[in-house]
Parts: structure tokens; C-alpha cells; sequence
């Protein structure tokens, strides 16, 4: 579980994957996506297993095989996307769970708890289907 909200490379791997699946009408290789990405094809190989595992993508073997999306574009958000491979974001009072603080006032202002909470906002109202050029 994220205490504090950080885009790791996985998580960004996933959520440019998943719209680029989401654009496409045919299947799309791993070897395809980690070229047009500039990435790791195993490392992306083991982030879209995520995915799949989380039943976001299908896996289709063989030659002509690759990804597809599993789910409909509109019923998926980024912030779905990023727990599948961050885990669940807690909000959190203290990014380090302090019961006792020795300070009088909070170092961080709130500032942790405001931004994680403006992320979550923003990305569980991202839906795939805001990034496809022609939604299906």
C-alpha cells in the first residue's frame, strides 16, 4: 500500500500500455509496445502480467498474439490502473504513520495528505476512454 504517492516507472509503464491498448482494434506485442515506449520489453513484459493478472488485459498467445483489453474503456480509470501495480493508496495523516510527533506542528503542513488526495482525485476521473482518439 503507497503512503505517499509516487509514479514509479511500473506504474507509468501500465497506465501509457493500457492507452495504447486501448487504441488499438488488433493485439498488440509486448515487443511493440516497449519499442514505441522506449522501454524494457521484460520489464514491461512482467507490468502487463500485472494487468493481467488483475483481469485489465487478455494475453493472447502465439505469432499474431498480444494484448487486449479485458475491460470496456469507460469502466477503467488511471487511478484503477495504478493500484494494480502500486497497491491501494492510503490517505494517511502522517506519510510515516507517527502516532506521537515531537514537533508541535506537522513539517509537512498536510501537504502529503492534500497532493495524494488531489492525485486520487484526478486520476479515478481518467477514464481510458478520455485518451482514445475514436472511442468505441
Amino acid at each position: 500500500m503507497a503512503k505517499i504517492v509516487h509514479l514509479s516507472e511500473a506504474a507509468s509503464l501500465a497506465i501509457h500500455s493500457m492507452v495504447m491498448i486501448a487504441q488499438s482494434d488488433i493485439h498488440i506485442n509486448v515487443n511493440i509496445l516497449a519499442r514505441e515506449m522506449g522501454a524494457s520489453r521484460n520489464h514491461l513484459a512482467k507490468v502487463l502480467q500485472q494487468l493481467v493478472k488483475h483481469n485489465y488485459l487478455k494475453s493472447i498467445r502465439g505469432p499474431s498474439g498480444g494484448f487486449m483489453l479485458n475491460v470496456k474503456p469507460n469502466s477503467i480509470t488511471l487511478l484503477d490502473i495504478y493500484e494494480a501495480i502500486e497497491g491501494k493508496i492510503e490517505s494517511s495523516v502522517c506519510p510515516l504513520d507517527r502516532q506521537i510527533c515531537p514537533f508541535d506542528k506537522c513539517l509537512m503542513g498536510g501537504m502529503v495528505k492534500s497532493v495524494t488526495a488531489q492525485f486520487k482525485d484526478y486520476f479515478s476521473a481518467q477514464t481510458l476512454e478520455k485518451f482514445i482518439s475514436n472511442p468505441k
